[in-house]
């Protein structure tokens, strides 16, 4: 009898904690489905291809977005270009050249612990004082993005880390007892085994630097014209949205039309690459 009492009890529990985790499953896809609901609702009808083509008019309220839409892929190219490469190597150097007990890397770990815990608008600050006036480069697409590189380089190096540690190390062994040089063993087995995890790093870093405001008022400005090089100020469609709700009367309609087009562009951008990661390695494999 105590062992079948504890057996009940044993399953009371279990239902208990599956029933816990459906309702904690069930608010957060409600939460998210009401906001997508929300923003939906009242912004869907005022997409359309005026509005994409066309620049803003009379503050935002009249015209679409296509100067937004272009400064914003211009920030964000430049952000995922310059940080990329830095990200992936870096991980690169913590983790396969960098003795993992060290206090140099640990300093290095904590540093970008640190650094991704920092608010946004401290970003921008620095960005301001050091892209903007150091450089000389003032308020500018390139100055924006340079700054978003700041700010996406923590996930981005932290997420490539932890990907390249989940690759077994008998892929290492295996490699060295065959004779392969740490740079072939790196290009053609390690990076390929541990991308989807860089990918996902990747789209964690678009998808914070698409969304980002206070960074980059300090840095892009505002200006809604359509920027002729880098070197032009430009407004991202979240300083946009983050405008036309909080700073233009009568901005509400095309504020849910912009938010409806970022949410849109995000889900996209995240298909297509994971489409494509999925491909790449399934062509790996056969």
């Amino acid at each position: 009898m105590p062992k079948f009492g504890q057996r009940l009890s044993g399953i009371s529990i279990e239902h208990m904690v599956i029933l816990l985790m459906w309702c904690v499953f069930s608010l957060v896809a409600g939460l998210f489905f009401w906001i997508l609901w929300e923003i939906f609702s009242n912004g869907l009808s005022q997409v359309s291809w005026t509005f994409l083509t066309e620049s803003p008019r009379s503050g935002g309220r009249e015209g679409g977005i296509a100067s937004v839409l272009v400064a914003t892929a211009m920030i964000v190219g430049i952000c995922m270009l310059v940080a990329l490469p830095i990200g992936v190597g870096t991980a690169v150097w913590l983790v396969e050249f960098t003795p993992a007990n060290s206090s140099f890397s640990r300093i290095v770990r904590m540093s970008l612990d640190v650094l991704a815990a920092m608010p946004s608008i401290v970003f921008g600050l620095f960005g301001n004082a050091f892209f903007s006036i150091t450089l000389g480069l003032g308020f500018s697409i390139l100055s924006g993005g340079l700054t978003l590189t700041c700010m996406v380089l923590p996930f981005l190096i932290r997420t490539c880390v932890e990907a390249l540690y989940a690759v077994p190390s008998s892929y290492r062994l295996g490699a060295a007892a065959l004779g392969l040089s740490r740079t072939s063993t790196l290009w053609n087995l390690l990076l390929p085994t541990a991308m989807s995890g860089i990918v996902t790093g990747f789209l964690l870093g678009m998808g914070r630097a698409l969304a980002e405001t206070a960074a980059l008022l300090f840095t892009s400005g505002y200006v809604d014209r359509m920027p002729e090089s880098i070197f032009d100020s430009g407004r991202t469609i979240s300083i946009h949205i983050y405008d036309l709700s909080m700073n233009v009367p009568g901005g509400e309609p095309p504020a849910y039309g912009s938010a409806v087009v970022l949410i849109i562009l995000l889900l996209v951008i995240n298909f297509t690459i994971l489409g494509i990661t999925r491909y790449w390695q399934h062509r790996r494999l056969t």
